[in-house]
C-alpha cells in the first residue's frame, strides 16, 4: 500500500511539473510583468549548388498540363485529312474554329464560345468524318454538307449547321439538284398497280 502511495505521488508531481513548464512556455512574462516576445530565427539557408543547366519551369508546367498524345492509325491519319480546318460559322451566329494541330498529326483543337476541345479522328462504318474528345464527351461529326457539334455527356448539340465553304457548295447543289429517293412514292407507280 505505501508503495502505491509513493508511485501515485511521484506521478501527480510529474503531471503538476510538466503543467507549471506548459504554463511558463505560455507566458513569458519578465520580472517587470511585461510581456516578452520570442525571437524565432530561420535556419541558416542552404548554399545551393552551382547549376550547369538552367532548367526553364515554363516547359516543365507545359509538359505537366498538355497530355501525351497516342498516336494514329494510319486509317485515322487519312480520316483526319479531310477534315475542314479554318473559321466554321453555325446557326444562331454561333462559330467555331477548327485548326489541326502542327505537333502531333491527326489532332485537332476545337473551340467556340465557352468551350475547347482536342479532338482526334475516330473510324465510322458510315463514311461521316468524326472526331471526338473522349475526356470531355465531345464529338464533331462533319457530312458533306454541314457540321455539327455534340456533347455525350449533357446529351445536346452544342454547334449545328456549321458549314466550311466547301459544304456549302455541296449545300446548294443538293437544293438545286436533289437526289433521287430511295424509295419512290410517286402518283404515277401507285396508279399502275391499281
Amino acid at each position: 500500500m505505501c508503495r502505491l502511495k509513493f508511485f501515485f505521488l511521484v506521478f501527480v508531481a510529474g503531471l503538476w511539473g510538466s503543467g507549471i513548464n506548459m504554463a511558463q512556455a505560455q507566458s513569458s512574462k519578465d520580472v517587470n510583468g511585461a510581456t516578452k516576445k520570442e525571437v524565432k530565427t530561420k535556419p541558416a539557408a542552404k548554399p545551393k549548388a552551382p547549376n550547369t543547366i538552367k532548367q526553364n519551369n515554363s516547359d516543365k508546367r507545359n509538359a505537366a498540363a498538355k497530355p501525351v498524345d497516342t498516336p494514329l492509325a494510319p486509317q485515322e491519319l487519312s480520316i483526319a485529312e479531310r477534315v475542314h480546318v479554318g473559321h466554321l460559322p453555325c446557326e444562331l451566329g454561333a462559330s467555331i474554329r477548327m485548326t489541326a494541330d502542327a505537333h502531333t498529326p491527326g489532332y485537332f483543337d476545337l473551340q467556340g464560345k465557352g468551350y475547347k476541345y482536342r479532338m482526334r479522328p475516330v473510324a465510322t462504318s458510315t463514311g461521316a468524318i468524326r472526331l471526338e474528345d473522349e475526356k470531355a464527351g465531345a464529338v464533331w461529326l462533319q457530312l458533306a454538307n454541314k457540321s455539327m457539334l455534340m456533347d455525350q455527356k449533357n446529351g445536346r448539340r452544342l454547334a449545328d449547321e456549321c458549314a466550311h465553304p466547301d459544304q456549302v457548295a455541296v449545300a446548294n447543289d443538293m437544293k438545286n439538284n436533289p437526289p433521287p429517293a430511295l424509295i419512290d412514292v410517286s402518283n404515277d407507280v401507285t396508279n399502275n398497280k391499281r
